[in-house]
């Protein structure tokens, strides 16, 4: 994997807003209305290169597919995963759910936010429709072995990816994928004798799915969402503990998933939930951080411009980096439309660089702009325009921390 050896290189965490053409399939496919898998499979080559290209265009070092080819960051893995059906059950954990539990604190808010989050970005659609109510979540339990059957799907993603990246000049590239719990939700398990075993069959599955990219000469991120957002319901403050164990577990899994592929090929990337809403329950990264380091990747792309969360950079005052690891913070976020100056980034970054090495920081984003075809948190030309000021802000700090501009 590439260092900021010598200037501040940049990235993202991978989905970004995709075309008018991919949505609509998309919405009719999640609507259950006809769609054509050739006319999706047509839309999506041609957006993949325009999406690569645009990052070019912006300054992104090391960009993804924009993941275009998933129907969202996590959900799209049920479609590549056998021994599953759909449910009308949210998942559950002691009889309690996350989706139930993040809006006790605020429930005027989120009975307002609910109404319009997967709709209020959402482009006009060739085929002029726009669904009153666009969150559609899919849920499912576990009713037999659990098995990977996405090898055309990810080799379909691979190639599009691929073939726009060789008309383009990167420092690399990567492919996101799910981590084994952020889609192994507690309660979904009808099948293995315990919630363990489970994660682990799913540990086994993804690991196939991360070969192929690994083996495509891509970089592989990794994304654990899910792993912060669980201790909502374990309810926050009062049992820290039982969090911790059960997050332990999840870092075994995604190790065993992760095994026999180099660490200096994977990224590791956690947040707090895209969702632009208060976040006051959110675990603090202190108490998870050890935990994320243990996870066998060479670098760690961690949430630090949220407004709960920024003043984390203060962490590695007393963490240490290990050796040869990479920090990508965030130094651009999905969670408001404000478009971050130049010179914060640069102030943002200069503050990891000071604490950890130049070498050993990549400017990154919060999260991803999109987590799925229909939850865009940032306008498409907000979006871009945050990731022109990284790189702009990266610019800047390169010549705070060399003494030089990027160009030289």
């Amino acid at each position: 994997m590439e260092r900021s050896t010598n200037r501040i290189l940049t990235t993202h965490v991978g989905s970004l807003v995709k075309t008018p053409e991919i949505i609509d399939q998309m919405r009719a496919q999640a609507m259950g209305e006809p769609f054509d898998e050739d006319i999706l499979a047509k839309h999506l080559r041609t957006g993949v290169a325009q999406v690569v290209r645009k990052q070019a265009e912006v300054g992104v070092d090391v960009p993804s597919d924009g993941e275009y080819g998933k129907s969202s960051w996590m959900g799209y893995v049920w479609d590549r995963i056998s021994g599953l059906e759909p449910t009308d059950q949210l998942p559950a954990q002691d009889g309690v759910n996350w989706f139930t539990l993040r809006a006790q604190q605020f429930p005027g808010f989120h009975r307002a936010y609910d109404r319009f989050e997967t709709t209020v970005w959402m482009p006009d659609l060739p085929s002029g429709k726009k669904p009153q109510n666009a969150n559609v979540l899919r849920f499912f339990v576990v009713t037999g072995p659990v098995r990977y059957k996405g090898h055309v799907a990810i080799r379909r993603d691979i190639e599009n990816f691929k073939a726009e990246l060789a008309q383009n000049k990167f420092v690399e590239a990567f492919l996101p994928a799910v981590a084994p719990c952020s889609c192994s939700f507690p309660g979904m398990n009808r099948y293995y004798k315990t919630e363990e075993e489970y994660l682990f069959a799913t540990a086994d599955a993804l690991h196939e799915e991360y070969k192929a990219i690994v083996d495509a000469g891509l970089l592989l991120q990794v994304d654990d969402a899910i792993l912060p957002m669980m201790y909502v319901v374990g309810a926050p403050g009062q049992d820290l503990q039982k969090y911790l164990k059960w997050a332990a577990i999840c870092m075994d899994a995604l190790n065993h998933a992760l095994r026999g592929i180099p660490e200096d090929r994977v990224r590791y990337h956690i947040c707090w939930g895209s969702q632009n809403a208060p976040h006051t329950w959110d675990i603090p990264l202190k108490e998870i951080v050890h935990l994320v380091l243990k996870v066998k990747a060479q670098a760690y792309c961690i949430e630090a411009a949220n407004p709960q969360h920024e003043h984390e950079w203060q962490v590695w005052e007393k963490v240490k980096l290990p050796a040869g690891k990479i920090l990508v913070p965030g130094v651009v976020t999905h969670c408001t439309n404000v478009v971050e100056h130049p010179e914060l980034v640069a102030w943002r970054l200069g503050n990891f660089a000071r604490l950890l090495g130049r070498e050993n920081v990549i400017g990154g984003t919060d999260c991803g702009f999109s987590q799925g075809w229909n939850w865009a948190r940032v306008h498409e030309e907000v979006q871009w325009a945050k990731l022109a000021s990284l790189a702009e802000g990266a610019g800047i700090a390169t010549r705070q921390l060399w003494g030089k501009s990027a160009a030289e």
